[in-house]
C-alpha cells in the first residue's frame, strides 16, 4: 500500500509538472486563438520606455529590444494599402500574432479605415514620415521635422483614440542622420531600425523573401524582422515564414510603449544587446576610455621627501638645497595640455610609419648637406696635392707596375665601384642620420 501510494503521488507530480510546462508554452497560448488551435500565437508583451532606450535595431545601433533566444518581433512598413495590408492583417489575426506597423502619413490620409483596423486588432502603430522620402540623411532639419509631424498628424487623425499612437518612428529607407535622431529623441520618440530584413522591397520572388527571412533569423537567433505590408511578394511569403517559425520553435513578442498606467518591463542594460558578452568569451575590443575632467587649478603641490621614499639615514646624503627645502610648502604649475601635443610634421610623427621614416631620413640628410659639402672640398684639395707629388714616386710606381691611388683617373675609379655605392668621402653623417636610414630600410 505504501509503495503504491508513492507511485501514485509520483505520477501525479509528473502530470502536474507537465501541465505547468504546457500552460507556459507557446502552444498553450495558441490554444487561446479561437478556431485556430495550431496557431503560432503571441508569447508575451514587452513594454518599453522610449526615453530609456531611444535607438534600437542592430542594423544601425548598438542596442536592440531585450529579447530572449528564439523570440521575434514582426514589423511592417509603408502601409496601409488595402489590397495587400488587409490580407496580411487577416493572416496575423488567424495566427493571433501581434505586430508593429509603421504608417506613412499619405497612406493614412487615403485609407484611415486601414489604420483603425490595425488598432482594433490590437497591433502597435507607429509612424514612418509623411510621404517616405529617401533623403533623411541629407535633408534640412526643418524639412525632416515637417515630414515627421505630417506622418504623426495624419495617422493620429485616422484613429478614433489618438492616444493609441505609439511614440515609435522608423526613418524611411533607414537613411539615418544624427540631427533627425536627436530631434526625435528630444520629443520622446523611439527610433526603430531592425536586426535583419527580408529584402521584400526589392524585385525578388516571394520564395527569396521567405528564404532570406528564415536564414537571417537563424543566423541571429532572435531579433526584429523588417517587412512591408504593401508588397504582393510579402503577402505570398508570410504564410511560409509563419509556418517555419512554428516548426523551428520561435515565439512572437508584441512591443508596446510604457505609459503612466503601464510601467516598462523590468530589464537589465545587458539584455538590450543582441549577443551579450559572457565570462567564457573574450571581448573583441578594449572598452572605451572615459572622458576625464581635469581639476580646475593652476598649481600642484611639489613632492616632499616622504613622496620620494627618502629614508632618514640617507637624508644627509641629499644636497643641502634639497634639505633646506624639505619642510617648505611649495607648489608647481600644472602642465599645459600643449606639453603633450606632438606637432604635425615633426620627426617623431614621421617615424610612426615606414614611408614617414624615409621622409624623416631625407630631412635629416638634407640638414647635413653643408657638412658633406665641406668634406668634398677638403677631398678636392687632397687630389691637387697628390698630382704634385715628387717625380720619384711616379718612377717607383712605374717600376713596380702599379699606379698610386691618387693618380688613378676619376672615370676609371667610378667604373670599378659597385653600382649604386656612394663615395666613401660622402659617408660622414652622425649616428642619428645612420639610425634614421636604417629605420627607413
Amino acid at each position: 500500500m505504501i509503495g503504491s501510494s508513492v507511485v501514485v503521488r509520483t505520477r501525479s507530480w509528473i502530470v502536474l509538472c507537465l501541465g505547468l510546462l504546457v500552460v507556459g508554452s507557446p502552444a498553450a497560448l495558441a490554444a487561446d486563438c479561437p478556431g485556430h488551435p495550431d496557431a503560432l500565437g503571441t508569447s508575451r508583451t514587452l513594454v518599453v520606455d522610449p526615453r530609456e532606450h531611444p535607438r534600437i535595431g542592430t542594423m544601425q545601433y548598438r542596442e536592440t529590444l531585450p529579447l530572449k533566444d528564439h523570440e521575434v518581433v514582426l514589423t511592417f512598413d509603408d502601409g496601409p494599402l488595402p489590397k495587400y495590408s488587409n490580407q496580411i492583417l487577416k493572416m496575423l489575426d488567424d495566427e493571433c500574432i501581434k505586430a508593429t506597423f509603421f504608417i506613412i502619413g499619405e497612406q493614412a490620409k487615403a485609407n484611415p479605415e486601414g489604420v483603425r483596423k490595425l488598432i482594433a486588432a490590437g497591433h502597435t502603430v507607429g509612424t514612418h514620415s509623411m510621404n517616405h522620402p529617401l533623403t533623411f540623411d541629407r535633408m534640412p532639419l526643418d524639412k525632416a521635422e515637417a515630414q515627421i509631424n505630417g506622418g504623426i498628424e495624419w495617422t493620429s487623425a485616422a484613429m478614433t483614440d489618438p492616444s493609441k499612437l505609439a511614440p515609435f518612428f522608423r526613418i524611411p529607407g533607414l537613411m539615418r542622420a544624427e540631427g533627425v535622431e536627436n530631434l526625435l529623441i528630444s520629443r520622446g520618440i523611439q527610433v526603430w531600425s531592425a536586426d535583419f530584413p527580408a529584402d521584400d522591397w526589392r524585385h525578388v520572388s516571394s520564395d527569396r523573401v521567405y528564404q532570406l527571412a528564415i536564414q537571417r533569423l537563424e543566423a541571429k537567433g532572435k531579433g526584429i524582422l523588417l517587412l512591408h505590408d504593401i508588397q504582393p511578394r510579402t503577402v505570398a511569403a508570410l504564410p511560409k515564414i509563419i509556418r517555419d517559425l512554428k516548426a523551428r520553435g520561435y515565439r512572437i513578442v508584441h512591443v508596446v510603449p510604457a505609459t503612466a498606467d503601464r510601467p516598462a518591463t523590468p530589464t537589465t542594460p545587458v539584455e538590450w544587446l543582441l549577443h551579450p558578452p559572457t565570462e567564457t568569451v573574450p571581448i573583441a575590443r578594449w572598452p572605451s576610455v572615459p572622458n576625464f575632467v581635469f581639476a580646475q587649478t593652476e598649481t600642484l603641490p611639489a613632492p616632499s621627501l616622504a613622496d620620494l621614499n627618502a629614508q632618514i639615514e640617507h637624508q644627509p646624503l641629499l644636497p643641502r638645497k634639497t634639505m633646506a627645502l624639505a619642510n617648505v610648502a611649495a607648489t608647481l604649475p600644472v602642465p599645459n595640455r600643449d606639453l603633450f601635443a606632438i606637432p604635425e610634421g615633426s620627426v617623431e610623427v614621421l617615424l610612426s610609419t615606414t614611408l614617414s621614416r624615409r621622409a624623416a631620413a631625407r630631412l635629416a640628410m638634407a640638414a647635413e648637406t653643408p657638412r658633406a659639402t665641406k668634406g668634398k672640398t677638403g677631398k678636392s684639395r687632397g687630389h691637387r696635392t697628390a698630382h704634385t707629388a715628387p717625380a720619384g714616386a711616379k718612377h717607383t710606381a712605374q717600376a713596380t707596375g702599379t699606379a698610386p691611388k691618387s693618380i688613378v683617373p676619376k672615370s676609371t675609379a667610378k667604373s670599378t665601384a659597385p653600382k649604386g655605392a656612394a663615395p666613401k668621402s660622402a659617408v660622414t653623417h652622425p649616428t642619428r642620420v645612420a639610425s634614421l636610414k636604417k629605420r627607413a630600410q
